[in-house]
């Protein structure tokens, strides 16, 4: 009864302001998008909701959801019982104190800190919402949305003509519309995803407001970090290409650019090396003499639960997680993320749904390496420095998730931050291999005019 209440109430809210801050962030072009990707998120965070409790009927493999806001529905009522605990409770690092006992240890994910950092986002709305589970579903699409309308609209200054294009990569995929609007991890981490995109941009290339955008280019990359870290792992790596390449492209001399090549190699190694070292101090499963062992816990656990609840699980071959092993797996895990399932792998309407978004998927690929040609789509990848951090980071994330999931019902909603990036990578190719066709036929009439009859 108080979600008929309150979230029609949010929902408004949230339109009308969506509706009156259009203006100051789009331009005529983009400006159809907006509402209708706001929409589109709302409407999926609303689904994510029906779905679980109607087609999953409110329990597992459905239960993240509604575990998160039972959990955190625990601090709403300690801050009904009293503040000064809520607060307390609130702010715990899975520490039991007598204070918070009582409550902490109705907590299924507590000492859980990555599902924790989601259950405090959901307790602090909770408060100006009553709790309200579509309500707090409504406000974690607008804050996803948010992200991802950064994103576009950073992506469209630097390719205004394929405005469009980049709209159905960015905004409009249907997966990612879904899986990334609702309480989930996956909502808050590709928000926070577009919000680095856009800060990175900001910080060194449009070098507008460098505090601002890199307090904000930090917190988006804290709140990946405390969430998914594996995120962080592949974006930076790519982020730093990105920007070192831009830089480079500015020498004229191509004997330059080749001698400091090398040392940018070297630069960016460091750098991910360095990252997963601190990350590894923090955390200790993904130090790097674990990163193996990890994925190998991950990848039979989630087989397992695949299994036992009639889930699509696929392999790649033996559980061989040694660096051999799964450099041998790179190629499947790259293709698993990608393009599966396959058609004839869907077994149920949500794997159908996954299955067709898969197979569009390979067909624009492969339609967009004909256009440019595989050889010059591969010389894009290499000099384009967008292209390459889009797809970088796309294909860097596909197989991290590819080789560690093992289970479709769960692929289908870790891949979804690889979405924007991997099609905006492809449709900014294809702008580039229209481009040199245009280019060809204009010398071509040029070089030979046709004579009026």
């Amino acid at each position: 009864m108080l979600d008929l209440l309150i979230a029609p109430l949010m929902l408004g809210l949230v339109l009308g302001l969506g509706y009156y801050l259009r203006p100051r962030f789009t331009d005529q072009t983009i400006s159809p998008y907006f509402m209708w990707a706001l929409l589109g998120k709302v409407g999926g965070a609303l689904a994510v909701g029906f779905i679980y409790q109607f087609y999953y009927g409110g329990g597992q493999p459905s239960g993240d959801t509604f575990n998160y806001h039972q959990n955190a529905g625990i601090i709403y009522q300690a801050f009904g019982d009293d503040p000064t605990v809520g607060l307390r409770l609130l702010l715990a690092k899975g520490e039991y104190t007598p204070e918070i006992f009582t409550y902490a240890t109705r907590m299924y994910w507590f000492r859980s800190p990555t599902e924790y950092f989601i259950i405090r986002i959901i307790a602090v709305l909770g408060l100006v919402t009553f709790h309200s589970y579509a309500a707090i579903a409504i406000l974690f699409a607008a804050l996803s949305f948010t992200g991802v309308w950064a994103m576009y609209r950073t992506f469209y200054k630097f390719y205004p003509t394929i405005h469009f294009q980049l709209a159905i990569a960015i905004l409009f995929v249907p997966s990612v519309v879904f899986w990334g609007s609702g309480i989930l991890k996956d909502t808050i981490t590709l928000g926070a995803l577009g919000w680095a995109t856009w800060a990175l941009v900001r910080v060194f290339f449009e070098r507008k407001k460098l505090i601002t955008s890199g307090l904000i280019l930090l917190l988006a990359l804290y709140t990946i970090y405390s969430i998914k870290i594996y995120i962080v792992l592949c974006f930076l790596p790519a982020a730093v290409m990105w920007v070192f390449l831009s830089y480079s492209s500015q020498i004229s001399s191509p004997a330059i650019r080749w001698m400091i090549a090398p040392f940018v190699i070297i630069i960016i190694a460091a750098i991910g090396y360095y990252a997963i070292l601190k990350i590894g101090e923090d955390n200790s499963q993904y130090a790097l003499d674990k990163v193996s062992e990890t994925a190998e816990i991950t990848a039979r656990y989630l087989a397992y639960i695949g299994e036992s609840q009639g889930g699509s699980v696929y392999t790649l071959g033996d559980y061989d997680f040694s660096p051999a092993g799964m450099i041998r797996k790179f190629p499947l895990a790259v293709n698993v993320t990608l393009f599966r399932p396959y058609l004839w792998e869907a077994y149920n309407p949500v794997m159908l749904l996954s299955a067709l978004e898969s197979f569009g998927t390979l067909l624009l690929t492969l339609y967009v390496i004909y256009r440019a040609g595989l050889f010059r789509a591969l010389r894009l990848f290499t000099s384009n420095p967008i292209i390459l951090f889009c797809l970088l980071f796309a294909i860097a994330f596909s197989f991290a998730v590819g080789i560690s999931t093992y289970n479709f019902g769960s692929l289908v909603r870790y891949k979804i931050p690889m979405f924007p990036f991997y099609l905006s990578g492809l449709f900014i190719i294809w702008f580039h291999a229209n481009e040199r066709e245009q280019i060809i036929q204009k010398h071509h009439q040029t070089d030979y005019p046709t004579v009026p009859s």
